[in-house]
């Protein structure tokens, strides 16, 4: 009960708190990768300790999750091999290490954390390994991080 309760929190917090990060997503046909990325210290302890996160103003927490579109639903989620980097201003590439998680209600993610400095600037590249498809699915984007 304790860890659907904290999956609910971590779903929760990182895929509908606007405030907190964006939720972004890119449609790649029958599949959408949805993803973002947030300063750790904004993750509630309880939810941090369950899922080994270190919170720190310092870290930064990528979150990734695929699903395949179904007909008249959100989708269904997607085993995949997921690989991310982050690229700063001054070209200083963080391999992130990201490990999956599935909580009990099937979902699935990919969280990775990489450190941060305050006004960091990151462009980010996801690749996406669905089996089945010949290529892998690519997300870019850009984030800059405030730590103070």
């Amino acid at each position: 009960m304790k860890k659907c309760l904290i999956a609910v929190l971590l779903v929760g917090l990182l895929a509908f708190a606007p405030g907190i990060a964006a939720q972004q997503s890119q449609d790649f046909g029958q599949y959408v990768v949805h993803y973002n990325a947030l300063n750790t210290k904004l993750i509630p302890p309880q939810v941090a300790q369950s899922y080994g996160i270190q919170r720190s103003s310092n870290r930064a927490l990528l979150n990734v999750t695929v699903l395949k579109k179904v007909m008249d639903t959100p989708g269904t989620p997607v085993d995949a091999a997921v690989t991310a980097n982050g690229k700063n201003l001054t070209g200083q590439i963080r391999e992130i290490d990201l490990r999956e998680i599935r909580d009990p209600g099937g979902a699935i993610y990919y969280i990775g954390q990489l450190p941060v400095h305050n006004m960091e600037t990151y462009n980010f590249t996801i690749e996406v390994a669905v089996e089945g498809e010949e290529e892998p699915l690519v997300v870019k984007f850009r984030q800059q991080f405030y730590t103070e």
